[in-house]
This record gives structure tokens, C-alpha cells and sequence, in this order.
């Protein structure tokens, strides 16, 4: 593979790792795979089951693995474009591609430092850190042959511009597209995976006041219906709710549910209900299934019109902004002065965790690309 050279945007970085979740491509899969996923956390088996099925109903498998070698595609491509000749590795979670594998070859061809790009935009233990605990699991499996490994990552980016952009771009085109709309009647519903309370409550840096998983939510959405109104002069009323919540039922999870909020705004008169799962970069599981098939048969249930935001996906402007925010990182790490592009004036997330930020609830682990 190609080694950048000292004028490239990307060095001294050797590589990029595109680092994602994982999921099942086979039914046989889809049972290993959930017991990978929830380890540790006491999940009943009927639980699981039912999730599987969730799986099983599209065929056994998820659409996350294709939807990151299409994003893994496009960025090789964008880099390309801008001159450089950076590889872009693919390391997974919870499926093969494990990250631990990804790192043994890229240490095997040379490859001794590389940028982490996340698929979660968000700050949260489980959008953030856990992640970095994923790279220094993954750095001490390799043992000595990581010993000369330098692994870093781009800042949390829901506020980057480019997110910002592309969401209100399909948000735009989703809403142009709804016949006869009617704004007094209809709610914008912003979506993103529910997570226990607690973990919101300890998101963002340690010497912070918490909830920062939330905050950065409300100000993306706030962004985003700004967006709306001023390129369409329609204005939606809009709201954060919530999907996918799983885990011990006696364990507090951020509400409202979308489907219990469609059952109350179809009480409340609404007829029109637009999600926009600006929680999620793809449509991988939690959108196909908890949105375009529970949350959408919900409102055919209720009588209220449905209409769903496409993720920001492989879309030009996304894949543009995670260059430019790689190529941030570059410049961070050599240390040149560097101005982070923001949507907004408020909290700016720096690519180098603080010390406490997010912190694992259940036990403490190593994690990379922190202070801690």
C-alpha cells in the first residue's frame, strides 16, 4: 500500500480506520453476534430472541457491513481525489472485520499509525469510548507487535458543518416531497438511540455537568429545522425522541420512545409525522427495522401520515466533512495551528478525550486516544 508523503494533507498518518459497530450477514450469525454485543450486561435469553428476530426478518443479517464498505469506498475515493495516497483500513466491534485482525495487518504491511474515524458522531460512552477502549483491547491482544503502533482519532463531529449540512439537505428534500403539507399538523421527530439515563448523565468530560449526549442531539436538530425553514420557509415543530432501548427493564432509558410519542401526538391532532434519525450516520438495523417498520407501522396503526429522513449514508457533503475533519487530525498531530470548523458557538469536543469524559459505568478499562 501506498505511504503518504511528507506534503500529504493526511501525514504523518500511514492509514485510516474506518471503525464501526459490526453485524451479522448470515442467520447463523445473528445469535453470536448479540452475545458479543451485550457481554457482561445480564440479558435475558428471551430478550435476545426477540431481537434476533428483528435480524431474521431481514434475512438473517444486517445492512451495517455493506453500508461501511460503501462508506469506506467513497472516503479512498474523496482521499484520492484530494492527492493523497492513504489506505483506508475496516475494523468492526462486534464482526469481522475484528479490530484486533485490521491492526495485526496494517502492522504487517507497515502501517504504524493510523487515524480512527468512529461511525457515531456523538459524545457517549458507548459513541465515544467504548470505541477507544475497543483500539487499546485490540493494541494489547497484538501485545509486543503493537508496541510501535500509533493510533489517534477525529473529534466527535454531530456539530461539524458537513453533518450538519447533509442532514438538513435530506431533511429539505423529505419535506418537499410530502404533498399538501401541512406544518400546523405536523411534528418533526429528530431520532437516535435510546441509552440508559445514567450514561447520559456522565457523558462529556469528566470536570463537565453531564448530558452531553443529549445537548449535542438538541443542537443538531435545532440546526438542522433551522436549515429547513430557512432554505423552504417551513417551520416545523420539533422535538428528540428515542429508539432501540435495550438491556435490564429495571434500568432508566432516555424517553420518549418514538412509537409511544406517535401514539401521543395522533392524540394531540397531529397528522403528519417526519423522522430524521439524525442519531444515526446509516440506515443500518435500528433504522430499518425500529423506524421503517415498527415506528412507521405504529403511525398506520394511529391514522397519522409517516415520512422518514434518509441518514447522512455516502453522501458527498458527509464524506467530505470526515476528509476535512481527517485531515484536522493530520494537522493537530503535526503540530500546526488549527481552527475546528463548528455549526455553532457551543461546546467544541477535542479530538484527544479528556480525562474522565464518558467513562465506562460498569468497569474501568484502557482506552485510547484520551488523557485516561
Amino acid at each position: 500500500m501506498p505511504i503518504p508523503s511528507d506534503d500529504d494533507a493526511l501525514a504523518p498518518y500511514d492509514a485510516v480506520l474506518l471503525l464501526s459497530f459490526g453485524g451479522p450477514e448470515a442467520p447463523d450469525e445473528v445469535m453470536p453476534f448479540l452475545r458479543r454485543v451485550t457481554a457482561g450486561r445480564d440479558i435475558p435469553e428471551e430478550r435476545l430472541q426477540e431481537v434476533a428476530s428483528h435480524y431474521h426478518h431481514f434475512g438473517g443479517g444486517s445492512p451495517i457491513n455493506d453500508q461501511n464498505r460503501a462508506l469506506l469506498a467513497a472516503l479512498e475515493a474523496e482521499i484520492v481525489a484530494r492527492g493523497s495516497g492513504v489506505p483506508v483500513l475496516w475494523g468492526n466491534r462486534n464482526s469481522e472485520p475484528f479490530v484486533a485482525d485490521t491492526l495485526r495487518a496494517a502492522r504487517a504491511e507497515g502501517l504504524l499509525r493510523l487515524c480512527v474515524v468512529v461511525t457515531s458522531a456523538y459524545s457517549s460512552y458507548s459513541g465515544c469510548r467504548q470505541y477507544r477502549e475497543d483500539v487499546a483491547a485490540a493494541s494489547e491482544e497484538l501485545g509486543v507487535a503493537a508496541a510501535d503502533l500509533v493510533i489517534d482519532k477525529i473529534r466527535p463531529y454531530a456539530l461539524h458543518p458537513g453533518f450538519v449540512a447533509v442532514n438538513t439537505e435530506h431533511l429539505v428534500e423529505t419535506v418537499q416531497a410530502i404533498p399538501d403539507l401541512d406544518p400546523a399538523t405536523t411534528r418533526l421527530l429528530f431520532v437516535t438511540h435510546s441509552v440508559p439515563n445514567a450514561m447520559d448523565d456522565t457523558s462529556g468530560p469528566g470536570d463537565g455537568d453531564g448530558n452531553l449526549y443529549v445537548e449535542q442531539h438538541l443542537r443538531t436538530g435545532h440546526l438542522v429545522a433551522q436549515g429547513l425553514a430557512e432554505r423552504t420557509g417551513v417551520t416545523l415543530e420539533h422535538e428528540l425522541v428515542f429508539c432501540s432501548r435495550s438491556g435490564s427493564p429495571r434500568t432508566p432509558w432516555l424517553e420518549p420512545d418514538v412509537n409511544d410519542r406517535i401514539e401521543e401526538l395522533a392524540g394531540e391532532g397531529v397528522q403528519t409525522v417526519v423522522l430524521a434519525p439524525i442519531g444515526f450516520v446509516s440506515d443500518h438495523m435500528e433504522v430499518v427495522n425500529d423506524l421503517d417498520r415498527e415506528a412507521r407501522e405504529t403511525a398506520e396503526r394511529v391514522g397519522v401520515n409517516f415520512a422518514r429522513v434518509p441518514t447522512a449514508g455516502t453522501h458527498p457533503l458527509f464524506v467530505e466533512a470526515l476528509v476535512d475533519l481527517l485531515h484536522e487530525r493530520a494537522a493537530e498531530a503535526r503540530d500546526e495551528l488549527v481552527v475546528p470548523a463548528q455549526a455553532d458557538a457551543g461546546d467544541l469536543r477535542p479530538s484527544i478525550c479528556a480525562s474522565g469524559c464518558c467513562p465506562n459505568l460498569r468497569a474501568a478499562r484502557p482506552a485510547l486516544c484520551g488523557r485516561d
